[in-house]
């Protein structure tokens, strides 16, 4: 039988965490006299203490090493139990949300999608804005760890073709875990309050800085107004694609360059790939916005070069309704959504190492059909590719097609329109935020569609966020006797 005591002893020490951080905007809303403080005690509480006894109740199950099926259950209870805990303070306080739409935008939050069921951000209290944000950038900061750890180990989407960048993680899984935590988590707190303070620099509020800092960071988009970045138009936009496209390099490489070694990230394909991708993107839109719209080059350039940066690294900020641009930018910010950016990054989708490993599979088969004795093997930064790495990207994306076809034709079961389902799947599965149409693109929110889609996207930002296969692979009955 499964012993479950590893697993909650493990939720149950990140629970109480969880509810000790409330303390944040529980002082923020008491230092502004604001009564919604309140909330933030009563959640502590709950999650704090009911976490607590979690830990303690399986603190006897504790192991050095966590087997297959533990570490599966594990990675995925992670992201169910805490923004349930993360739902508490919307119910409880100023928002006075229901159950569905509390635990979609902590979802949202915890997944970095970004998608918000809230109106009216302006008027809310400032905790509560601040407790939307430290959601996401827990959630950034707890997915580099899963993908450096977790994923490469459970051979999830061809992430083990990294398994020896994240520091040979074989083995003792929890220890290792807690030593690269430590080196990428100080980076991460680095790049954030550097963020804030250059945010603060070119004009932002401390409040707004702080907040974006913490949502730009993570790739999670939350922003403190229902007009997203729009708002912070000019030198803001540039900074927030800078720090943007920082996020969503491999921190693995950072820790490298701290440790007095930069040619790794300079030579890393994915990296090459990525930034070339954005370069070809925004030029080809900027291009059209001056030749189509008129624009001056400046501010072509810069609305371009923000908008597709945040789509592509799943921010999901707008600073402008693209979808007034024509239908051609709509059409490729669709597309633009389904890359992603690195491995090992806060970043989510499809992943730009994923469509290179895809091309060199195509390359290496082309050239076998042109010459049926050759040995052809596919390529990876000059290395050859195992046949089980390629599988299991082959595995990914076919099911990473499959479950946006499904999880659109659910959307439209519920009555939503095309473009809001096959766009509100999309955004939800590659965690990107705004979708397409009048009621959940840029201009839009997720607040008026019905609760069953709702429910449906939460638990596709869950698919979406865990790589798919990680949280489907608990509902095979032959995983479980292994």
């Amino acid at each position: 039988m499964l012993d479950l005591r590893p697993v909650g002893y493990v939720i149950g020490l990140l629970s109480a965490a969880l509810g000790a951080t409330m303390a944040l905007p529980l002082a923020v809303d008491f230092a502004a006299g604001d009564a919604h403080w309140h909330a933030f005690l009563q959640s502590a509480i709950v999650t704090s203490a009911s976490g607590g006894l979690l830990a303690l109740a399986c603190a006897n199950g504790v192991s050095e090493r966590l087997s297959l099926q533990q570490t599966f259950l594990l990675a995925t209870c992670v992201w169910v139990v805490l923004p349930l805990y993360g739902a508490l303070p919307f119910i409880f306080g100023a928002t006075d949300a229901r159950v569905v739409d509390a635990v979609f935008e902590s979802m949202s939050g915890m997944t970095t999608t970004g998608g918000t069921v809230f109106v009216g951000l302006e008027h809310l209290p400032r905790g509560l804005l601040l407790w939307r944000s430290m959601l996401q950038w827990f959630g950034g900061i707890g997915i580099i760890i899963v993908a450096m750890v977790f994923l490469p180990e459970l051979r999830v989407g061809g992430m083990q073709i990294f398994r020896s960048e994240a520091f040979e993680t074989g083995g003792k899984v929890l220890p290792r875990a807690a030593e690269i935590a430590a080196r990428i988590g100080a980076i991460y707190v680095a790049l954030t309050v550097a963020c804030a303070v250059a945010y603060g620099g070119v004009g932002m509020g401390g409040f707004d800085a702080v907040n974006h800092a913490l949502t730009t960071m993570s790739t999670g988009g939350f922003s403190t107004s229902d007009a997203s970045f729009a708002p912070f138009q000019g030198a803001p936009e540039y900074l927030a694609s800078l720090f943007m496209v920082l996020a969503s390099l491999p921190f693995v490489r950072y820790v490298q360059m701290l440790a007095g070694s930069t040619r790794p990230l300079l030579r890393d394909t994915q990296v090459k790939a990525f930034l070339w991708t954005i370069a070809a993107l925004v030029a080809v839109i900027a291009a059209y916005r001056m030749l189509a719209n008129g624009d001056g080059w400046e501010h072509a350039l810069r609305e371009a070069l923000f908008n597709v940066t945040s789509i592509i690294t799943g921010t999901g900020y707008a600073s402008v309704d693209y979808q007034l641009w024509g239908p051609f930018p709509v059409a490729l910010f669709f597309f633009i959504g389904l890359i992603g950016g690195c491995a090992g990054s806060t970043c989510c989708s499809v992943k730009i190492f994923r469509y290179q490993l895809l091309a060199a599979a195509i390359r290496a088969q082309i050239r076998r059909i042109h010459s049926p004795h050759g040995m052809f093997p596919a390529r990876y930064e000059g290395h050859p590719v195992s046949e089980e790495v390629l599988f299991s990207v082959m595995a990914f994306l076919g099911v990473f097609v499959v479950t946006l076809g499904l999880t659109a034709v659910a959307l439209s079961l519920t009555g939503l329109d095309f473009v809001t389902s096959i766009s509100g799947a999309a955004t939800a599965i590659a965690n990107i935020g705004p979708g397409l149409g009048d009621i959940i693109g840029p201009a839009g929110n997720f607040a008026p569609i019905n609760d069953a889609a709702k429910w449906i996207l939460t638990f596709a930002m869950l698919l979406g966020r865990l790589e798919l296969l990680v949280v489907l692979v608990l509902f095979l009955p032959r995983f479980w006797r292994i």
